[in-house]
């Protein structure tokens, strides 16, 4: 999606309203005089702001508040017009973006009346509202937009355990995906080698609990006498973690996994698996191709190579 700005996003709120007008107002032309919208002065207030290479904090607050305004006032005019007009002579898409415009106001509004800018579950595209913000704190890109996948590689094969387009804490998945283990094999992994944020005091329970070890340092303060065999246990575990972020580096390198092109919400889920899916095809090949080569008897006589 574009990178959203709230002045952005209700200028184009504001215009599909002005074609939904338009809309509902056709069956009346003739009969019924067209309700002004103000539309060349909206437009007109946005560009003043839009065309600033660096415009400051309170031209941008205006604009968002005189934008607020045309929206309101837009709103106001479909209401009325529905009185005469039915919403059958909008399109599936017209009438959706007039559910996602309502919603857009509403939480526009009451981030300008408090003067922040963060509400639960924001919208950041009016064609894609299932699309979320997450702050990543990236020296790339401080927020990313897109679903948050959480995933796990057991030899070499990655499975996607939690799936989401809100911003949630990781940690409070790995109980269901150890469950999700014990259903795909029939017994419960001998170690999980987890980030620090899985660490937690409910995770570590749980996993004493089922007789698994979760890799990394003990919660607290470092003890002087903390075992070296420990130590070394927790750098092979994080070592060895690195595949989950291969995994990750390598669909976005080779399989467009970052960039994903599908506008519905379902359709870009469904991309998203088909993606993890081609990494174990992938994975799958490559440890076919091993076996070959491990089969493969190559001798040297004399001055000829034969391959068995």
């Amino acid at each position: 999606i574009a990178y959203p700005t709230d002045l952005g996003l209700l200028n184009e709120a504001r215009e599909k309203l002005e074609h939904i007008i338009d809309v509902l107002h056709e069956p009346h032309k003739g009969k019924l005089r067209k309700p002004r919208t103000y539309k060349k002065r909206a437009r007109k207030d946005y560009l003043s702001v839009a065309k600033q290479r660096k415009a400051g904090a309170r031209k941008i607050r205006k604009a968002v508040g005189k934008q607020l305004g045309y929206v309101k006032r837009d709103l106001k005019i479909i209401e009325n017009l529905l009185t005469q007009s039915s919403l059958s002579l909008l399109s599936k898409d017209e009438y959706r973006q007039l559910l996602v415009i309502h919603e857009l106001y509403r939480q526009q509004a009451e981030m300008y009346k408090k003067k922040t800018h963060r509400v639960d579950h924001r919208i950041v595209s009016i064609s894609q509202p299932h699309v979320r913000p997450i702050v990543r704190g990236k020296a790339k890109a401080n927020v990313e937009f897109g679903s948050k996948v959480a995933i796990s590689v057991v030899d070499g094969y990655a499975l996607i355990e939690h799936l989401d387009w809100e911003n949630y804490n990781e940690g409070t998945t790995l109980r269901e995906s150890v469950e999700h283990y014990y259903n795909r094999f029939g017994f419960y992994p001998e170690a999980i080698l987890a980030d620090k944020i899985y660490r937690n005091r409910d995770n570590l329970a749980y996993c004493k609990s089922l007789g698994i070890r979760l890799s990394g340092p003990r919660l607290g303060r470092p003890s002087r006498t903390e075992d070296k065999t420990l130590e070394r246990v927790a750098r092979q575990d994080a070592s060895e973690r690195n595949a989950v972020e291969g995994k990750f580096g390598e669909g976005k390198r080779k399989y467009g996994l970052g960039l994903i092109r599908a506008r519905l919400q379902e359709t870009s889920e469904t991309v998203v698996a088909l993606q993890f899916l081609i990494l174990n095809l992938e994975r799958k090949l490559r440890v076919l191709f091993l076996k070959f080569l491990h089969n493969t008897i190559l001798y040297f006589d004399n001055r000829n190579l034969a391959c068995i």
